[in-house]
This record gives C-alpha cells, structure tokens and sequence, in this order.
C-alpha cells in the first residue's frame, strides 16, 4: 500500500483511508494556551498537520475531534483554510479513547483508519505510507523510533527496580494506522484509561506492527515543544 502526494494511482486497499485528527485535549502543560491554535509559523500548529493529511491522495474524509470549547474556532480555521476532506469537526470526551471514539462514528464504518496527533506536525506521506504498508500485516501498525536512551523503571520512593534492554525499547508516536473493525472493537470494549490508541488493540490480542517514525515527529506538549517544532517545519520548508 503506498501513500504519496500524487505519484501513482494507489491500490484498492489503500482508497478510503478515513483519518481521526485527535486535538481535544486540555493544554494543561502549555500554561493555559490552546496548543491547538498557538502560531507557528503565522499559522495555527494544527494547520501545518492537516495540510499534509488533506495532500494524501489515499486519504478520503478526515474527522477533527477538538476540544469543546474551541468547535466555533476550529470549524472556522477548516472553512477558511480550505481542507477539502475534512467531513466533519466533532467535540471531544473526557478521554482520549472517548475522543478518538468520538472520531469512528463520526467517520463511519470502512476498512482502514488512521489515527493522528493534532499537536504532531512534522511527519511526511513517506512515514503515512511506511504505516499503510506495515498495517496490511497485522491490521495494526504504529510510528516508533528506537530509544537513544537508556532508561531504567523505579517505585514511588525513585528507588531503580529496573534497567530495561534499550535495543528492545521503541518510543511510540503517531501517526496509527489499523483496520477499522479492529479499533472500534478495541475501544468498544476499553473499560480503562490509556495514552495510545494502539495499547487497547493490544490488550484485545491483535498483533500490532511497528514503523519507522522519526525523531523529528514530536507531540507539542510544553511550550519549549514550539520552538523545536518550528525548527523542525522551517527546514522542511527550506528544503
């Protein structure tokens, strides 16, 4: 399956690839600042990551879940910014999984989906193909990078428990790509709280691919997050 920005017809299985954009959280980590709207590069961060999904030629129908209190916003930025695929901008839950939940039925029943950090602006259709083909293995598949790290797991008391073998360790990024039947009964059945859409694929026993992500894909968290995004932005345009 391969995703590009016009280079070749894609094949039957990669059409109708509907995305869920995830940017309802709270900004709690960002001192009160919707992260979703702070400029980067005079633009809305989310504008630089829904420019890429709406050039994917696979990519047919794109659903942002916001936050609640920022629907009038959002769906003003999609009226005058143009994306012509995104079929709707719904409010989100009190958790991730009711967020991206949210984002499914919004979307409708179809055979792939993908999953994407809003605060997540620099990937590439490279990366999105990486992740079509990996997902037709298992139905699941997920951006990741090898830790450069070594990192070392502890109790309350920062006591080290642990030093985990770093050539096993990945750390997981968006975007998640799975078979749409496959998510949705995850998240039907989630009865607890996670970060990652691909753990509640997991805990239901599908097997779940990762892809090569990169270390430049970096979720806006901190306000520090900003300056090394727009790093990161200003050298792909440069380019």
């Amino acid at each position: 399956m391969t995703a590009s920005g016009g280079s070749g017809p894609p094949s039957a299985a990669a059409t109708g690839v509907g995305v869920v954009v995830a940017a309802a959280g709270e900004s709690r980590r960002m001192r009160g600042v919707d992260k979703t709207f702070t400029p980067v590069l005079d633009r809305p961060l989310i504008a630089h990551t829904m420019e890429t999904l709406d050039r994917i030629d696979q990519v047919d129908a794109i659903v942002i879940v916001c936050h609640a209190d920022s629907l009038d916003a959002m769906r003003s930025l999609v009226d005058r910014s143009g994306w012509r695929k995104v079929t709707a901008v719904v409010p989100g839950g009190a958790r991730r999984q009711d967020s991206v939940l949210a984002g499914l039925d919004a979307l409708g029943p179809r055979e792939w989906v993908m999953v994407h950090d809003g605060a997540r602006p620099c990937f590439d259709h490279e990366m999105v193909a990486r992740g079509m083909d990996a997902a037709l293995e298992t139905g699941a598949a997920v951006a990741a990078v090898p830790s450069k790290d070594t990192i070392k797991s502890a109790g309350p008391d920062l006591l080290v428990t642990a030093t985990l073998p770093r050539q096993q360790l990945w750390l997981v990024q968006t975007p998640q790509v799975f078979r749409y039947d496959i998510l949705r009964s995850a998240y039907e059945s989630a009865d607890e709280d996670v970060t990652d859409d691909a753990s509640l694929v997991e805990r239901s026993g599908h097997r779940v691919k990762l892809f090569m992500g990169s270390y430049e894909n970096i979720k806006v968290t901190t306000p520090e997050d900003l300056a090394v995004v727009e790093l990161f932005l200003r050298r792909t345009a440069g380019a």
